[in-house]
């Protein structure tokens, strides 16, 4: 069986817009939403900005009961249930707690971290010896899979429920693990997407490792700036992005919106050889991800229209359009478009690939490019690769009919997806 995969519905938590609808605005505009935290400047780091979404206690109420709020502190987990009850609903499906079992419907949900600030409070407890103040969620709240844990019985799942773990590949991962599920007809419909928490105990690790700006703390919204050439390091971000993929048949079927058709993509590693280590890419990996993407969706290189790179603001940036070039065997004005979503949000690690996927679904529905924000001066390596022109800095109106979507994470692993207009 080799089923054709659509997107049926999209929910995304982001820290420049909660809701589809206020993304799809916020992306348009090139609205920013990094902001400084006091906190991390009284912690000590070097980067006091970051990317951390609006949810009011009002809105966290309508998604999870007073019950499972008892002791809940788990960012990720929360914007994850958020977006994923958003996607559902936005597909037309109904949630219903005393529905049967829903056995053709899954969820592949990724994270890399869940319940940092949880996490703290249960150590602290422990070493105070008060292990029996823990709690009864602190399990569900702290382990990989707290997510799809919390949502799989939300909404009843009863295909595959699981959560995966790739570093910044994870949202990409997951689609393309869900994807092949419906593609081979184990399942009529797959929930994917990814999350991340936000704060010090999360983004520590990265200051630590000087790989976040820190030139930009009086600067907030002008942080993240990725191809650009004097980009110092990326803004960490949270959030999260969710779509439901279903079969092209159950879809028609149910008379259900469809965003766009997924036709591909590849996911591999560099093996850390090869010039890829821990926190690199190994260049020939990375290609060989892209153009296996590029088959799996038996299209040619010439037919893709746009591309939404992983693009951090980082050193890393031109030689990821170097990959591209060298994958696509297209350069200077013969390159696609292409921008980066975390010149607005910053990088969401583990969420970026989920809410990138649902902004790039969002340019094909809607027919436009999205600004990259904080590029006027693109980075001479670039240049030297591609025409400035196809960085656009300003909402673009296009004619769109592919896209690809790529995420690259730490351990060197790849990710690639090729979309289609439906």
């Amino acid at each position: 069986m080799n089923r054709r995969v659509v997107i049926t519905g999209m929910g995304v938590v982001a820290p420049n817009a909660v809701g589809l609808k206020n993304f799809l605005q916020a992306i348009r505009q090139g609205k920013s939403g990094i902001t400084f935290h006091q906190r991390l400047q009284d912690l000590k780091f070097s980067c006091c900005i970051g990317g951390v979404p609006s949810i009011s206690e009002e809105m966290k109420s309508r998604y999870l009961t007073s019950l499972q709020l008892r002791g809940f502190d788990s960012s990720g987990i929360l914007y994850g249930c958020i977006a994923g009850v958003d996607a559902w609903k936005d597909a037309g499906l109904k949630i219903d707690k005393n529905s049967a079992v829903d056995y053709d419907s899954g969820m592949v949900y990724g994270a890399a971290i869940s319940g940092t600030e949880k996490f703290r409070d249960a150590i602290y407890n422990i070493d105070d010896q008060k292990v029996k103040r823990l709690g009864s969620t602190v399990v569900v709240q702290t382990m990989a899979s707290g997510i799809s844990a919390y949502l799989g019985g939300i909404l009843g799942l009863g295909n595959q429920v699981t959560t995966n773990s790739s570093a910044c590949t994870t949202g990409t991962e997951a689609l393309l693990m869900g994807f092949e599920r419906v593609k081979s007809g184990k399942a009529s419909r797959m929930l994917v997407g990814s999350c991340s928490d936000d704060g010090a105990y999360i983004w520590g690790a990265f200051d630590a490792l000087r790989v976040m700006t820190y030139k930009h703390n009086n600067t907030p919204e002008q942080g993240s700036k990725p191809m650009s050439v004097d980009a110092s390091g990326f803004v960490p971000g949270s959030g999260a992005g969710a779509l439901v993929l279903e079969s092209l048949e159950t879809a028609l079927k149910r008379k259900a919106t469809i965003y766009a058709e997924v036709l591909g993509g590849n996911i591999n590693s560099g093996g850390q050889r090869n010039g890829g280590t821990l926190t690199a890419p190994n260049p020939n990996a990375v290609q060989r991800c892209i153009v296996d993407a590029i088959n799996d969706a038996n299209i040619k290189s010439s037919e893709i229209d746009a591309i939404n790179g992983h693009l951090t603001a980082t050193a890393k940036d031109p030689l990821e359009i170097e990959n591209w070039t060298k994958a696509l065997d297209r350069k200077g004005k013969e390159f696609p478009i292409i921008n980066s979503l975390k010149s607005m949000i910053g990088h969401c690690l583990a969420a970026s690939g989920s809410i990138e996927n649902v902004a790039t679904v969002l340019q094909l529905k809607h027919q436009f490019i999205f600004p990259n924000i904080n590029c006027s001066k693109v980075h001479p390596e670039i240049l030297n690769l591609i025409a400035k022109e196809k960085i656009p800095t300003k909402l673009l109106k296009k004619k769109l009919n592919v896209i690809a979507k790529a995420s690259f994470g730490f351990g060197d692993v790849n990710g690639c997806i090729i979309f289609k207009r439906y």
